[in-house]
């Protein structure tokens, strides 16, 4: 396969499988000008291959349309990649000897960072103490985040560079405490390591067929620098595109920073690992109700105010609290200036994990986006997982109820916060479509376009995210198996290639099997990853 295509070349793609719904059987593809040409068989491609600049063999791969991710912290996710990743320590010992072997090899490094831990899995349940970390250490400043990036655990000099005030207790430090000493560590890497690890990840994010990100950032998790940097080097169009939020209520910043809207992760409430979500009833494993950031009455205002300036609002809501508090938030936003103001603007939620049928109603009602991940649940779900630890059984089972929320009408958007779950769209549509709670499970076909078409949506484009003439030729190419039907009860349906279906087959995502192998990343017409040897 070509590695030079740009924009302006004419490309026609043949010989292969082309997911589109123009065309259920299509096996050829014509781009032009960053856009998608044509779609049809192989035959019709004769046509086209005279007067194009470059033919693509297919070989029998997958065409689809590029994956978005719709969460995503770009920096944090380079520094885990190039970083210290503790995700996969089965027990606190482990974890103190990846810490220590880090900071063996890190000597220069002002502040060391680390990610991934999750003392809900280890023996015990409890994270590395204070002097165990100084120990490891050596003495140095060290910040490592919980999994789910809303507490974390650093060491004694660390907490000598962070403002008089923070907490010193040996636990992991949440709300404002962790924001503190966030912002201390992150500030000690340099604008050069910062654009090493975004250039790291969004190369990353390439290799993998994603075609856009959407960066959450904000002043509690990155800075001003950190987003304007990121957007700097997207738009050098190397890599995929980027679309970023601005979590915090100043519109007027927001546009300044050149922000799709004020939104993100405007934190509502926190995370249920870190028994900061906020909850209706207490946790099953603590005597509270976790933390609330926002009140209805604030949430109002900066809807109606982003509503006004024409710009998407957004918040994080995990609790069951939290979400009540956004609807109530949103539905005096949609009195002040109009329901159907509020509905066009499209504005979005973060995670809403905690669902009732009375607030999956409200966003349909609320025109709100759900943008939501899967991977959370195949890694915190089950009736012995972390959700079940943190809430009981039952309420566990009610989280993530992605059917229901699609057959409100809801629209959704995957994505994988990473660091928090690592970039992995197959392995996001898998989650979803097998999802822990069988009733919560969604079609193969649901799940790819809530991760592809459904990102689009979410800012606003109908006309992207699919392979049709017209449409962005931001797509992939996958070595894969089998294309398939699959329904969300976990049966096969081998009906993919019988013309009364016409349903275009995707990769058999039945868990075990092998995911499918991304050959190419195309976005806008340029290439911006092939595999080595392809």
């Amino acid at each position: 396969m070509s590695e030079s295509t740009t924009p302006s070349t004419t490309v026609l793609l043949r010989r292969g499988e082309v997911h589109s719904p123009a065309d259920p059987f299509a096996t050829a593809m014509v781009v032009e000008r960053g856009q998608i040409a044509w779609v049809g068989s192989e035959g019709a491609a004769d046509a086209y291959a005279d007067g194009v600049d470059e033919v693509i063999d297919l070989d029998g791969a997958l065409v689809t349309p590029a994956f978005t991710d719709a969460h995503v912290h770009t920096t944090s996710t380079g520094l885990a990649l190039t970083g210290l990743d503790l995700s996969a320590a089965a027990c606190r010992e482990e974890a103190l000897t990846l810490v220590r072997e880090f900071a063996a090899s890190r000597p220069g490094d002002r502040v060391l960072l680390g990610h991934g831990w999750d003392a809900s899995r280890w023996p015990g349940g409890l994270p590395p103490t204070r002097a165990e970390l100084d120990a490891a250490t050596g003495g140095r400043p060290l910040y490592l985040s919980r999994i789910d990036v809303h507490s974390a655990v650093v060491t004694t000099a660390l907490l000598d560079l962070v403002p008089a005030g923070v907490s010193r207790a040996d636990a992991p430090l949440t709300a404002a405490d962790h924001h503190a000493v966030r912002a201390a560590a992150l500030g000690a890497v340099t604008p050069a390591q910062r654009a090493g690890a975004q250039r790291a990840a969004l190369a990353h994010a390439a290799s993998l067929g994603i075609g856009t990100v959407h960066e959450c950032a904000g002043p509690d998790i990155s800075s001003e620098d950190d987003l304007t940097g990121l957007l700097r080097i997207a738009a050098e169009g190397d890599g995929p595109r980027v679309v970023g939020y601005w979590a915090e209520q100043d519109v007027a910043k927001a546009r300044e920073l050149g922000a799709y809207g004020a939104a993100g992760d405007l934190f509502v409430d926190g995370a249920l690992g870190s028994h900061t979500a906020c909850l209706h009833a207490p946790y099953a494993d603590a005597a509270h109700t976790g933390t609330a950031y926002l009140d209805a009455g604030a949430v109002a205002a900066h809807v109606a105010e982003c509503t006004e300036a024409g710009l998407q609002a957004g918040f994080h809501a995990i609790g069951d609290a939290a979400v009540t508090t956004v609807v109530e938030g949103v539905r005096a936003a949609a009195e002040r200036v109009g329901l159907a103001r509020v509905r066009a603007a499209r504005h979005r939620v973060e995670h809403a994990e905690m669902l009732t049928g009375e607030t999956v109603a409200a966003f349909a009602e609320l025109g709100l986006t759900a943008s939501v991940q899967p991977a959370f649940d195949a890694l915190w779900g089950g009736d012995d997982g972390m959700y079940a630890q943190r809430l009981g059984a039952g309420r566990a089972r009610t989280l993530n109820p992605f059917a229901a929320l699609l057959r409100a009408g809801v629209p959704l958007a995957f994505g994988s916060d990473s660091p928090v779950t690592p970039l992995d769209p197959w392995g996001t549509v898998r989650a979803a479509a097998f999802h822990r709670t069988p009733e919560h499970r969604v079609s193969v076909r649901a799940a790819f376009t809530a991760h592809t078409r459904g990102g689009w949506r979410a800012v606003g484009r109908d006309d992207a995210g699919v392979l049709v003439p017209g449409a962005p030729a931001d797509y992939a190419v996958w070595r894969t198996g089998e294309l398939v039907v699959q329904a969300p009860d976990d049966r096969v349906a081998r009906w993919s290639t019988d013309p009364r279906s016409g349903t275009p087959g995707l990769p058999d995502l039945t868990p075990g099997g092998q995911l499918p192998v991304c050959l190419r990343t195309v976005v806008g017409g340029r290439t911006v990853f092939v595999r080595p040897g392809e």
